[in-house]
């Protein structure tokens, strides 16, 4: 009489422990890199120097380069007239203030208009966003 092995029975076998190591190395990766791609790069300004309180939360961003340029969100360039509509239109719809984060090198002018702009479309909470002075 011929006793059965342990391989007889086994047959082909399949170790999922390498693959199991493996699939969590591609989900860190993936992980690693969809939270470094969503870092927001933006343009430097040097902001003004002042006391301010924080805000916390989500708000519309327009940026005012040295040069004048109005970003919407430091992004997308826009004429000035567009990117307060746009921001008016965002700050309405999902009840987020507006942070105006203008360069220390702009013009006065500039920063005024687009927070009379804004004012002027129904926005209420407009903030200038500062450095903290030391």
């Amino acid at each position: 009489m011929k006793l059965a092995d342990a391989e007889d029975e086994a047959g082909a076998r399949v170790e999922m422990t390498p693959m199991m190591d493996v699939v969590f190395l591609l989900l860190v990766f993936f992980i690693y890199a969809f939270l470094s791609m969503s870092v927001r790069r933006g343009i430097q300004v040097s902001l003004p120097k002042a006391d301010g309180a924080v805000t916390p939360g989500s708000q519309v961003l327009l940026v005012l380069t040295a040069d004048d340029t109005v970003l919407l969100d430091g992004r997308t360039p826009m004429a000035p007239d567009e990117a307060v509509s746009a921001a008016a239109m965002r700050a309405k719809t999902l009840d987020l203030p507006v942070c105006i984060r203008a360069d220390r090198n702009a013009h006065a002018g500039a920063a005024l208009e687009l927070m009379a702009g804004l004012r002027a479309d129904g926005v209420s909470r407009v903030a200038y966003q500062v450095e903290k002075r030391k």
